[in-house]
């Protein structure tokens, strides 16, 4: 994959997957690759089918109930492989790259919980991620049982202790836990959330084509993702590429399902045809 045209293609082919379970690392992969060009996937596949291997020569004498299959995921990945979250280089892009966390064996939280999604599902277990606010988790199912996991962490098990200790430290101590922080997400959801990453830093430093490149990668698998149509026309307007925001600023009309949004974003393209005449 070289050239990108097979991450293209694969990429691509995603859109049309609705809410399925998806080949999460090798999406993650794909996405990777725009930012490495020339480098081939063959070791990365390797090093997936590894950790598949790893888990299934531990798990048949220790998956008896839903802790031990935790306790043997953790212990391949954080303690076998060494796997951890980046404390120290936390905001540094690599750490949203699936190759260069698998190099390194460090990355963000999102990053580390698809190569747990991998390896769980590897294994038949039922693994998804969480819609817990700022910090990705996942929830691992097997043997009759649930756990949520913080591959973070080291793959540590959270209780609810545990989940409201965590909220309040990135939400403040008001917050409080609500149904929705356990629903699951799908792994299309997974895929935005890994590249929102990058994309947010990219903003934040004045990167504006790189966070254009982002936003192309992001429409290839998810094209109806509304908001993304109007951040690829923010950014165009940052770059005065008018035609093109207006342009991604007329999608967004199209697909918002708020009228307020529409709105907003009709006014908005009135000022920048302006511009135009």
């Amino acid at each position: 994959m070289a050239d990108g045209t097979e991450a293209h293609a694969l990429l691509a082919g995603l859109a049309g997957a609705g809410t399925a379970p998806l080949d999460l690392a090798g999406a993650a992969l794909a996405l990777a690759s725009f930012d490495r060009p020339g480098v081939g996937f063959g070791w990365y596949r390797q090093h997936l089918g590894e950790l598949a291997d790893a888990l299934h020569g531990t798990a048949a004498s220790r998956n008896s109930d839903i802790a031990g299959c935790a306790g043997t995921l953790s212990a391949v990945m954080a303690e076998r492989f060494g796997y951890r979250g980046d404390d120290l280089t936390y905001d540094d892009m690599q750490n949203a790259n699936l190759m260069r966390v698998i190099e390194r064996r460090r990355g963000l939280p999102v990053a580390l919980g698809i190569l747990y999604i991998h390896a769980a599902r590897s294994q038949g277990w039922r693994a998804e991620g969480l819609n817990f606010p700022g910090h990705f988790l996942i929830r691992l199912q097997a043997a009759g049982g649930r756990a949520i996991l913080d591959p973070f962490n080291g793959g540590r098990m959270l209780e609810a202790v545990d989940l409201r200790q965590l909220l309040t430290a990135i939400a403040g101590q008001d917050a409080g836990l609500l149904p929705d922080y356990y629903e699951p997400v799908t792994d299309k959801d997974i895929l935005l959330r890994l590249q929102n990453n990058i994309l947010l830093r990219a903003v934040r430093q004045g990167a504006f084509e790189r966070a254009l490149s982002v936003i192309d990668r992001m429409l290839l698998f998810a094209p109806d993702h509304v908001p993304l149509w109007r951040e690829a026309a923010l950014v165009n307007a940052r770059l005065e590429r008018m035609g093109a925001a207006i342009e991604a600023l007329e999608r967004f009309v199209e697909l918002a399902p708020s009228s307020e949004e529409r709105h907003e974003a009709a006014a908005l393209l009135q000022a920048w045809r302006g511009r135009l005449n």
